[in-house]
């Protein structure tokens, strides 16, 4: 799957989308929680890539985020900023972000790697890798099963992955993984999440 096949198939559906899951309200409190305590424990800008419709720019920026938002589909952005108008927002690929490099202190990608062949997924967490400055702090999350298994989503065919695959993924790119979450709840498939950190040093844990 493209990145030009996931942009189309998430325009063609974009309002369903956003009012579906367009409110922070719609996200699970433990993510909420997770998200916050680690973007204020960061000093600089983060960037939320992959931001959607932008409810979780909007809601570190409520809570004073240094935060902006890059998405593949051009209608999310447009709501994006009346959501949220504070924050820059602009529209970009994962695997080619519209950032200097070493300039941003955090990375949050939260299911927007989902749709990331497993053939791909190194050259976007290297291009995270390029972004933060050493040190910097990433945080992922990602429907956690058996490591590049597709699966039907609603909007376009995405991929599970394991922790421990994911993790290793990471560590090649130039993280260290900090903590790793998941969660199993009812009628919902199994969620993951990873917090990394980029090497402030290659091959050097920092």
């Amino acid at each position: 799957m493209s990145f030009g096949a996931v942009r189309a198939a998430y325009s063609a559906r974009s309002d369903e989308y956003t009012s579906l899951f367009g409110s922070i309200s719609s996200t699970h409190p433990v993510d909420r929680e997770l998200v916050l305590s680690w973007a204020q424990g960061l000093s600089g800008k983060v960037l939320d890539a992959g931001c959607g419709p932008g409810q979780w720019t909007a809601f570190l920026h409520s809570a004073g985020v240094d935060v902006q938002g890059v998405d593949l589909v051009p209608e999310f952005i447009e709501t994006a900023k009346q959501f949220c108008p504070d924050a820059q927002f602009s529209v970009g690929s994962l695997d080619r972000l519209p950032t200097p490099d070493h300039s941003l202190a955090g990375i949050l990608a939260w299911y927007s790697l989902i749709h990331t062949p497993p053939a791909g997924i190194s050259r976007v967490l290297n291009e995270f890798a390029r972004c933060l400055k050493p040190g910097g702090g990433l945080l992922i999350g990602f429907f956690d099963g058996p490591a590049g298994e597709s699966f039907s989503h609603a909007v376009t065919p995405a991929y599970f992955w394991s922790l421990e695959e994911m993790s290793g993924r990471l560590q090649e790119a130039g993280f260290s993984v900090i903590g790793t979450h998941s969660r199993a709840d009812p009628g919902v498939r199994p969620h993951a999440a990873i917090v990394a950190q980029r090497l402030l040093t290659p091959g050097r844990v920092g």
